[in-house]
């Protein structure tokens, strides 16, 4: 049966349409509609409930270098109050998760995961645990809100002190006050667009989601669920696990270089990764004429299948049919014509580089 988030009852005030994701009733779109509330976060700024994502503090003298050994970024060389992207992988190099790590001193960490493989990330934090490290499941006690859009840190500016606020991004600041309620903030988002992630124990989420709510509502602040949420990342170029990331897909396929630091030493399923190499590679797809491509349609190019289509949409703020897939790397230059098929449906579209849209 799905859990509810501390912040159930503000979706039902909202009249949030309530759908099951991740174990959990979240708002799929609100009265306005994914379409207005996808450009309130282009152009004003939309709040998202993302309580569902799991929470593990990894705390003890080892901390540091053992999630180097579990991640596939550069965990160890973060300073205090930054934060950073990965991936876990498995023994074969293939994506378990994808995750930020915050640091709050020499010795504690917090990992952010999605909730969808929460579990799965837990059992395998805890198979991988070492002496010199403690872990402990906190996502039960904590909410998370997402504060997204152009004029998200002017909101916030409105209830504190913005010289308290993260200057620069994936950076956070601890023990910060909403309506008197103590939280943390991050710089980070999943829209492409500047905003913070506000992080609060479970009893004191409707406080701080209200008071933020109160003071966005006259910057044209939307309250904004799940379908939003897909639409902004596809178009922001942002994958997501289950759909471009899964245990059989490496991060470099995905186009994560950046969260990949072959230079370390080790880390899990470094050495399977660079024998793999490149087999396929996550693109972009626009699609010329009427259609939209859809998940699993397939790609190709010559009367032969090169890939498959992982998500898709019209987007609202581009107004494109627009989608990502994976395709073999010799069939992945930019600019060629491809087939999306689906039963005795056939539509043209272009590969073309991501990200579909990139904030000025």
């Amino acid at each position: 049966m799905a859990e509810k988030t501390s912040l159930y009852e503000f979706h039902l005030q909202q009249n949030g349409k309530m759908v099951e994701f991740a174990g959990f009733w979240l708002p799929v779109q609100y009265p306005a509609g994914i379409v207005r509330e996808h450009l309130a976060v282009r152009h004003q700024a939309g709040l998202f409930d993302v309580s569902h994502m799991g929470q593990f503090l990894v705390e003890g003298p080892e901390a540091a270098d053992w999630l180097d050994e579990l991640c596939t970024s550069r965990i160890a060389t973060l300073a205090e109050g930054q934060m950073r992207y990965g991936c876990l992988c498995n023994e074969e190099g293939g994506t378990i998760d994808d995750l930020i790590v915050y640091r709050r001193d020499a010795q504690r960490f917090l990992c952010v995961v999605n909730g969808a493989t929460h579990q799965k990330d837990w059992d395998w934090f805890v198979r991988h645990q070492k002496d010199g490290v403690r872990l402990r499941d906190v996502s039960q006690n904590i909410s998370l809100i997402a504060l997204q859009g152009p004029r998200a840190m002017d909101i916030v500016a409105r209830l504190m002190d913005a010289q308290k606020l993260p200057q620069r991004s994936y950076r956070f600041c601890e023990d910060l006050r909403i309506a008197g309620r103590r939280c943390l903030i991050s710089r980070n988002g999943y829209t492409g667009e500047d905003g913070v992630e506000i992080m609060m124990d479970n009893a004191d989420a409707m406080t701080i989601c209200s008071a933020v709510m109160d003071a966005g509502a006259p910057l044209g602040c939307q309250p904004c669920g799940l379908g939003a949420r897909d639409t902004l990342r596809l178009e922001a170029g942002m994958p997501l696990y289950g759909q471009e990331l899964d245990e059989q897909t490496t991060p470099l396929e995905a186009g994560l270089n950046f969260a990949v630091k072959l230079d370390k030493e080790f880390f899990i399923g470094r050495k399977a990764m660079m024998q793999k190499g490149l087999k396929k590679i996550r693109v972009g797809l626009k699609v010329r004429g009427r259609g939209i491509a859809r998940e699993h349609y397939d790609i190709v190019c010559q009367d032969r299948r090169i890939g498959s289509v992982t998500s898709g949409t019209l987007t609202p703020y581009l107004n494109e049919a627009i989608a990502m897939g994976y395709v073999d790397v010799d069939h992945s230059t930019q600019g060629s014509e491809v087939q999306i098929c689906h039963q005795r449906r056939q539509m043209t579209a272009v590969i073309t580089d991501l990200p579909f849209y990139k904030r000025k």
